[in-house]
């Protein structure tokens, strides 16, 4: 199991949020700390991931969560499923990587950067084999790229945040849903770091936070990011948000991503389509922020997303209390699909995607292709 490590209530500000830090030790691997994310907004306290079984079920129980995180955290796992490994051999070496891969993959579905993650990095061991590397130099190598795409991933996003920001009016009333902010990703956020780049523009903005029933991370954890920053804000039911937009008090709506096809249509927590047919009907701006690396170029449409489909009895508990009877059935789809003609744009960081999502996709990877 993973251990927990210096329990403490939540601090009152904080400047920057660390979701994930990886900490060398003097036989040559390491462990991974995550913030425990099912215990904020009251209680901070950090896990530690000494193997990549650890890592998996951190990510599994949502201790960690956003798919960016995710997909970071699981470069760090297969990293520490060759540090740890007592393998001699290189090709056995590929194998416990593959296993170590496998058992990542199957912990949560949707989110594309965790299978994405996990492929570069066998991919990346596969190719050093062919070079002659030896089981240490592999080892380390995957430690290299872990901490690279920890890297990238806060750049990013602080790329994002300035494509974004520059949507966004000064006054605007902005609506986000669910959490994608430094919790949700290695540092500053995709949906949120958009928000926090206008901010910090000296925009003067104002946040709806659906609560994001079932798991409440619009309550817990994107209120307490906004907080944190000093970005006003207002948590609200997540049925309040077409009185809202109807009432004129919502001018842009900017959402995080776990998985987006190719044809633009995207997964994202569940009750973001709501929104979107709503911002729709309410002729209000509907953007989704997110990497390159949550686009599925291997996927033509949304129905080809797999939806993860998690406990009912975080439907039908909260905090440890049981809010309907016993016996009651319960659903609980994580995500759902938001076509792609509800969406404005999709930003990332490369740049603003817009339709026709197909040929604006490619053309942001064809930048990337030559930039790398």
């Amino acid at each position: 199991m993973s251990e927990i490590v210096n329990p403490t209530h939540a601090p009152q500000r904080v400047n920057s949020v660390n979701t994930l830090e990886w900490h060398p030790n003097n036989q040559g691997s390491g462990e991974l700390l995550l913030i425990d994310q099912i215990l904020l907004p009251h209680h901070f306290e950090m896990v530690r991931c000494r193997n990549y079984q650890e890592v998996g079920e951190a990510i599994r129980t949502m201790k960690v969560r956003g798919a960016p995180a995710i997909g970071v955290t699981a470069a760090y796992g297969m990293a520490l499923a060759a540090l740890e490994s007592v393998s001699s051999e290189v090709v056995q070496l590929l194998a416990e990587l593959r296993e170590a891969g496998s058992f990542l993959n199957a912990t949560r579905p949707t989110a594309v950067n965790l299978a994405w993650a996990v492929s570069r990095s066998l991919e990346a061991a596969q190719e050093w084999a062919k070079e002659g590397h030896s089981v240490p130099g592999i080892s380390g190598k995957l430690l290299e790229l872990a901490k690279k795409i920890h890297e990238d991933d806060v750049a990013a996003n602080r790329a994002m945040g300035a494509f974004g920001a520059a949507l966004i009016n000064d006054g605007d009333n902005i609506l986000t849903h669910c959490n994608a902010g430094a919790l949700a990703t290695a540092g500053y956020g995709t949906a949120v770091g958009v928000i926090r780049a206008a901010h910090e523009a000296g925009k003067r903005i104002h946040v709806w936070v659906d609560e994001t029933r079932p798991y409440l991370q619009g309550a817990r954890l994107t209120a307490w990011e906004l907080q944190q920053q000093g970005i006003p804000l207002t948590l609200i039911t997540d049925n309040m948000a077409g009185h809202l937009m109807y009432r004129g008090k919502v001018q842009f709506i900017v959402t995080g991503a776990d998985r987006i096809a190719s044809n633009g249509d995207t997964a994202n927590k569940i009750g973001t389509y709501s929104l979107s047919v709503l911002a729709k009907e309410n002729n209000i701006p509907f953007y989704i922020a997110a990497p390159l690396s949550t686009i599925d170029l291997n996927i033509p449409d949304g129905e080809a997303i797999p939806i993860e489909e998690r406990s009912t009895d975080e439907v039908t508990i909260i905090a440890g209390k049981r809010i309907a009877p016993e016996g009651v059935k319960a659903a609980h789809p994580a995500f759902d699909v938001t076509p792609a003609r509800y969406i404005h744009g999709i930003i990332t960081e490369r740049g603003i995607a817009r339709p026709p999502y197909q040929e604006s996709i490619r053309a942001l990877f064809s930048i990337n292709s030559k930039e790398d």
